[in-house]
């Protein structure tokens, strides 16, 4: 079985493609997955692998480790485009996620002020002050919304609770007035003997209409690259990708591809 791909609070820095040289941040357990969601497509795996033993780390640890990072990083005049939060699982359900954000832009200040921090989230924490708080704070606040249409998302994205609802999430995603990059995985393929294709003109509809709502800032679009845990799944092409970040820019909305 496919399992964590992280096995530290710290990792990197590794070259993302899109967002440059990238040092990670994991705030779930390092032999173990705590989702919110239960992507076929995720990189860490599944989330019945479980969340293993050693536990989510302290604000405290965060600090300590990414401060020694980032100081040896700095002495020996490596570059760092960005400190990013992402790993094995959802960030913003660590209960301190506030606190580290703080912590990670006092660090970043002094060693990298130049850099970016970046958390990639599913948003399914929206209704929480203190998640918004600290999203609000961060350079590059990105948000996923896999598909506009709510059966299409529960389908890719397979989350935890039964009253996500897509409306909703892009509701939430308004409250950042435009401080929002909508991050969007196009897949098609089948699972448990169920097809889906987020790729489709309604679905795309759906999507430009779900950012133009939102009024994010601008839309991220990609598709998968490495081994995932569910099969059958379709990699779309950078031909295709192109096209339909085409449509993201006729309806006014910047939009990127990776």
């Amino acid at each position: 079985m496919q399992t964590v791909l992280f096995h530290s609070t710290i990792f990197g820095p590794i070259h993302s493609r899109r967002l440059g040289v990238s040092l990670g941040v994991n705030l779930m357990p390092n032999d173990g997955k705590i989702c919110s969601f239960d992507c076929l497509y995720c990189e860490a795996g599944f989330n019945a692998q479980g969340p293993g033993t050693s536990g989510l780390p302290s604000a405290r640890q965060v600090r300590e480790q990414l401060n020694q990072k980032l100081k040896q990083m700095h002495a020996d005049n490596q570059p760092l485009d960005v400190i990013t939060f992402s790993g094995n699982g959802e960030p913003t359900l660590h209960p301190q996620f506030l606190e580290i954000i703080n912590d990670t832009i006092e660090l970043r200040n002094q060693f990298y002020p130049q850099a970016k921090v970046s958390v990639l989230s599913n948003a399914t924490r929206l209704a929480d002050p203190n998640v918004v708080e600290a999203l609000r704070k961060v350079d590059n606040n990105i948000l996923k919304l896999d598909s506009g249409i709510n059966s299409t998302a529960k389908l890719i994205d397979r989350p935890a609770s039964p009253s996500y609802d897509t409306s909703q999430i892009i509701d939430q995603m308004a409250q950042f007035n435009g401080h929002a990059i909508m991050q969007t995985l196009l897949v098609k393929g089948e699972y448990d003997g169920k097809k889906f294709d987020n790729t489709t003109p309604l679905e795309i509809d759906a999507l430009i209409n779900a950012a133009r709502r939102a009024g994010v800032g601008s839309v991220m679009l990609y598709s998968i690259d490495r081994k995932t845990p569910a099969e059958n799944l379709q990699r779309i092409s950078p031909e295709q990708l192109a096209e339909i970040a085409s449509k993201f820019h006729a309806a006014g909305i910047p939009a990127t591809t990776a």
